[in-house]
């Protein structure tokens, strides 16, 4: 692993869980992570419940648009952590994959998108650990 790790979050859309994830990375780990948030067949745009559900924790993830996952990203990245993009996502001998099996909160209101949002909250604390990375708050 590099001295200043890079995660790259995986989904099919990332529109919804992996944009949550690299929100919730981003604002934990500060400068002590490089962060990548891609899919396989992007959406136009973040999920509005995602965006609403993260800034109830003062996150603002609504800046940020879907984009299609490169070879680049990948490349770079020490840990891949997919979450439901299955057969679609990539594979790259010598990276460290995660799978995290989570609700999609596509088509879902904010309500429901609160308990992944919370489920994702818990599992980067845990990679941070893993990582060697302190959180911030």
């Amino acid at each position: 692993m590099t001295e200043r790790p890079a995660v790259l979050f995986l989904c099919t859309h990332n529109a919804g869980r992996s944009q949550m994830a690299a929100g919730w990375l981003r604002e934990l780990a500060g400068n002590g992570v490089d962060v990548y948030s891609a899919g396989s067949n992007p959406g136009d745009a973040v999920n509005p419940a995602a965006v609403e559900a993260m800034a109830e924790v003062d996150i603002d993830i609504a800046g940020y648009q879907p984009q299609k996952w490169t070879d680049d990203m990948v490349r770079t990245a020490d840990v891949v952590i997919t979450m439901g993009c299955g057969d679609t996502c990539p594979f790259y001998p010598g990276k460290q994959y995660l799978d995290w099996e989570l609700d999609d909160p596509h088509g879902q209101g904010v309500d429901a998108v609160r308990p992944i949002r919370d489920e994702i909250e818990q599992r980067i604390r845990g990679l941070l650990e893993d990582l060697a990375v302190p959180a911030r708050r």
